[in-house]
């Protein structure tokens, strides 16, 4: 164990990995592996190794510079897995993230991870609310503290990868603003070296409009399938969604990869947008009819034709089509049960 008044240099790496019993490693385990899966992904295997042991070690020289002749022993992973969930924190702030909650009646919101993390985990829970009696409140800040600091280090030397949503990025944005705002402010009229300019000629507008067009619409499309992409690396199912249906407004003919398409179409049903979850079924069927499961999609399909849409043929067609290849009874009896419906209609 980690004992400041006593210290040995391995006690840096060795505390973090005793516990003092069951549930204190199931709730360090459990945030591990809330947080710690899209940390991988964006890190690689060795890379999260590193940087989990790394918070574990600075984690524990923060408690002992704060605590430096305590005699009471520290242990437990909470410290490194406070800065992989810092980590996650700059790397995907805008994450919605499912929160259960109990007060007169139990229910669940989204909160996106810079509030959740940020307010929540760091400042209630470690700096305003410390009544829990030997809880190593300064080594959680100070991972947490590590896990931020490094992983905006990663991402402003560019040694990781990152995309418009995440921390840095969103940092870059607000300060251009703040300089935007500052030169406006000092009297410069941004708009003012626009007159005396030579007329541009009319023919030349004429010629290169269409091209120009054409290369604003494709870098158009290629942001938003970025975006798509990035949202669901996020499991922001509904923003890339949303995006998905400004794509198609662009460009009816662009196809997701084939996982992002059926979790979209799965995502617009649930939101009841049937009309723009059957285009997109349509679009998966048509592009990926080699589905293992290609069945579901039929059902899901017809169902909606069915019973939101009206489009009773279309129905048909493909809750026959799901019949054929269902081996699920209670899915086969659905289907069935709809055709039958639709036949007596």
């Amino acid at each position: 164990m980690l004992t400041p008044n006593q210290l040995q240099w391995w006690q840096f790496v060795s505390y973090a990995f005793l516990h003092g019993g069951r549930l204190h490693i199931i709730g360090n385990m459990f945030f591990l592996y809330l947080f710690g899966n899209n940390v991988n992904d964006k890190l690689s295997h060795t890379g999260y190794l590193c940087f989990y042991l790394a918070g574990a070690v600075f984690s524990g020289i923060g408690h002992t510079v704060l605590h430096p002749s305590s005699p009471i022993p520290t242990l437990g992973a909470s410290g490194a897995a406070a800065a992989i969930t810092g980590a996650y924190l700059v790397l995907f702030p805008q994450t919605l993230i499912t929160v259960l909650y109990w007060f007169l009646f139990i229910g669940t919101m989204e909160v996106p991870a810079l509030y959740f993390i940020g307010f929540k985990m760091i400042i209630l829970d470690n700096v305003i609310i410390r009544y829990t009696p030997n809880v190593a409140y300064d080594a959680h800040l100070a991972g947490y503290a590590f896990g931020i600091a490094a992983a905006l280090v990663l991402l402003a030397t560019g040694l990781l990868s990152g995309s418009s949503y995440d921390l840095w990025a969103m940092i870059n944005r607000w300060n251009r603003r703040r300089q935007y705002r500052d030169v406006v402010s000092s009297g410069y009229d941004p708009f003012a070296g626009q007159m005396g300019r030579k007329p541009i000629k009319v023919r030349e507008v004429k010629k290169n409009r269409y091209v120009q067009a054409q290369q604003q619409k494709e870098e158009k499309i290629k942001g938003l399938r970025n975006d798509i992409n990035s949202r669901m690396l996020e499991r922001n199912l509904s923003a890339a969604a949303e995006t998905y249906l400004e794509l198609m407004r662009l460009d009816s003919k662009a196809i997701l990869p084939r996982q992002h398409l059926l979790d979209i179409a799965n995502q617009l049903a649930s939101a009841n947008k049937s009309a723009e979850a059957a285009q997109a079924y349509e679009q998966f069927l048509t592009h990926y009819s080699n589905y293992e499961y290609v069945e579901q999609v039929e059902l899901m399909l017809g169902l909606l034709y069915s019973r939101y849409l009206a489009q009773r043929e279309l129905a048909v067609k493909h809750l026959q089509a799901a019949a054929e290849k269902l081996s699920d009874p209670g899915q086969l009896k659905m289907c069935k049960d709809e055709l039958a419906r639709l036949q007596k209609n």
